[in-house]
């Protein structure tokens, strides 16, 4: 039997990023700083807290940072999985709208409200920026219109412009606030206050995203890792597994998706 996951598409963008995909197995039990947002195009996907616990099928969930949790969305045909960062403003407005912390339950109507026009993009649009537009516009729908967060601060910018062209290697607190012209205290503080999230988390983040985009225009495993600034590829994997439940080579990606959207 096939060790991949299911196949499908990954994409990124400020604040966010999504796996849409046919699952073809479970995803073991994990946790994540992320909050998720996850829902099938018909109802059938199912969760459970713990692998002592029997599944619950839903209509799409939204999960809360750190919450462990197990994934079967075999049973549908097709899945959607978004992640938020929890302190950016679609965070904390997701928090706050389903304030039942660990999994959350969505209702049908919304499912039926966000699913359709998202999962058509996917199949019939197949373009980077469609697909960026329609999980956006879904994480829209959720929050009740928050607005997301923007970074405006120059001195921030400078930072996250070094930090993404320097994946590849280590990255200290004092080295990224030097860029900003920042103390390491006031760098962090200014930090949260703009980005929503730590640096720590924002570096492991940028890492993740970094290989997903990589392994979408097809680099290898090995590379990808490197790239983003893991050890090799056993040290990129054992975190992959750690955060996600699956190791990067578990999901086959279709074809390449167009990086211009239809005129």
């Amino acid at each position: 039997m096939s060790s991949a996951i299911g196949t499908g598409h990954f994409v990124s963008w400020d604040g966010g990023a999504m796996f849409i995909s046919h699952a073809t197995q479970v995803t073991p039990l994990h946790s994540h700083y992320a909050m998720q947002v996850a829902f099938g195009s018909a109802q059938g996907i199912r969760f459970r807290g713990d692998d002592r616990e029997g599944w619950t099928e839903y209509e799409g969930v939204v999960i809360a940072s750190r919450q462990p949790h197990a994934m079967d969305a075999s049973h549908v045909p097709f899945g959607a999985v978004l992640f938020v960062e929890p302190e950016t403003r679609e965070g904390r407005a997701l928090a706050e709208r389903y304030a039942g912390g660990g999994i959350t339950s969505l209702p049908a109507d919304v499912r039926e409200a966000i699913a359709p026009a998202l999962f058509s993009t996917w199949r019939e649009e197949r373009s980077r920026p469609a697909l960026i537009e329609g999980a956006k516009r879904v994480i829209h729908a959720l929050t009740g219109g928050v607005e997301p967060s923007v970074v405006s601060d120059e001195r921030i910018l400078r930072a996250i412009s070094y930090v993404n062209s320097h994946l590849d290697g280590s990255l200290t607190l004092e080295e990224v606030a030097a860029k900003g012209f920042l103390s390491p205290s006031r760098f962090r503080h200014l930090f949260v206050e703009e980005t929503g999230m730590a640096l720590r988390p924002y570096i492991l983040w940028r890492r993740f995203l970094h290989v997903w985009d990589l392994l979408m225009t097809g680099s290898t495993l090995s590379a990808a890792a490197h790239a983003a600034g893991f050890a090799d590829a056993a040290h990129l994997t054992r975190t992959s597994r750690r955060m996600f439940g699956f190791p990067p080579s578990a999901l086959q990606f279709g074809a390449p998706l167009r990086e211009e959207a239809r005129k």
